[in-house]
C-alpha cells in the first residue's frame, strides 16, 4: 500500500541536500574572482558537494525508488527556489 506520508522525510531531506548543494555552488562561484587557484576551488567544491549529495541520496533511498524520487523532487524544488531568490542579486 502506498502511503504518501512516508515520502515526507525523504522529500525534506532532498530539500536540505539541495539547499546545501546549490548554496555551496553559489558561494563557490562568488569567490572565484578572489581565488588564487580557481580550478582547485571549483574541483574541491564540486567533490565535496557531490559527495555529500550522493551519500545523502543513498542513505535516504533505503532501497526504495519511491524515496529516491521524493528526495530528487525536493532537491530540484530547492534548486528552483534558490535560482529565483539568488538569481535576482546578480552584481
Amino acid at each position: 500500500m502506498f502511503e504518501p506520508i512516508r515520502l515526507l522525510l525523504p522529500f525534506m531531506t532532498g530539500t536540505a541536500l539541495g539547499a546545501l548543494y546549490f548554496t555551496g555552488l553559489w558561494f563557490t562561484v562568488r569567490n572565484l574572482p578572489d581565488s588564487g587557484r580557481p580550478m582547485a576551488l571549483v574541483f574541491w567544491s564540486f567533490m565535496a558537494r557531490a559527495s555529500i549529495a550522493v551519500t545523502g541520496f543513498y542513505a535516504v533511498m533505503n532501497g526504495r525508488w519511491e524515496q529516491l524520487a521524493a528526495a530528487l523532487l525536493g532537491f530540484l524544488l530547492m534548486r528552483e527556489i534558490l535560482v529565483r531568490r539568488l538569481g535576482r542579486n546578480i552584481s
